[in-house]
């Protein structure tokens, strides 16, 4: 018995790159898309936005003299570069997946409808939403939780390299101590930097429950759906 049945599943552009530098890792790749593969294989509906940190940030071009505006424009773009990756290699393994996207590309994909994205999900494809939200300033975590809201996902998932949320920066504080579970005013209170602050409003605001999870360990998708003690849960 599955804890979740629709998920929305958010993974970060720079977990993509792997131990490079720049671009797709095509290992790390296949090591998201096996975790993906389990999980559906479980009967779990699963859509997936995906940032672009690792080709183009919008704030990275405005520290470059970029306009905002269009430095945002570009980091949409990379999100469907990683989008159209994350689908290839969904296919690959036999599974359907459909790309939606909110900014308007239609030789590449359809445009994003919470109505569309969910029929899809019932009819056992898994539904990946490129171009954040299709408007400049927003950051894919508010993508994500848009997109979470719109389908009436079960939880929003952030898969990380850390194992969930703790006191301080547990990669530079070796005495951090790690959450099991919070609530949303917790968070803010304690100024814990789960979400942008849209994002986590929006989470907030329509009761979406927030899991930050190392994604990263082989296995800890499945668990988590299965109802394991894995990450932290926000709600």
């Amino acid at each position: 018995m599955m804890k979740y049945k629709r998920i929305l599943l958010k993974l970060s552009g720079e977990a993509l790159m792997g131990n490079q530098q720049y671009g797709i890792d095509a290992a790390r790749l296949n090591d998201y898309v096996e975790e993906i593969k389990s999980a559906h294989e479980m009967g779990v509906q699963i859509a997936i936005v995906i940032g672009g940190g690792n080709i183009f940030r919008g704030l990275q071009g405005l520290a470059q003299g970029f306009d905002r505006v269009q430095g945002d424009n570009m980091g949409m773009l990379a999100t469907v570069i990683n989008s159209l990756a994350i689908q290839s290699a969904l296919q690959n393994k036999g599974l359907k997946a459909t790309l939606l996207s909110g900014i308007f590309i239609d030789r590449i994909a359809d445009s994003m409808s919470a109505s569309k994205a969910i029929q899809l999900l019932n009819d056992g494809t898994i539904v990946i939403i490129a171009g954040g939200t299709g408007n400049p300033f927003f950051t894919t975590d508010s993508a994500a939780a848009l997109r979470a809201i719109e389908i009436k996902a079960d939880v929003l998932l952030k898969g990380t390299r850390v194992d969930g949320i703790y006191t301080s920066d547990p990669e530079k504080d070796p005495k951090a101590l790690k959450y099991e579970q919070l609530s949303f005013e917790e968070a803010y209170e304690k100024n814990l930097k789960v979400m942008d602050m849209t994002a986590f409003t929006l989470c907030k605001e329509n009761e979406m429950p927030l899991l930050v999870f190392d994604m990263n360990t082989k296995g800890n998708l499945l668990k988590l759906l299965k109802g394991e003690n894995i990450g932290t849960i926000v709600k």
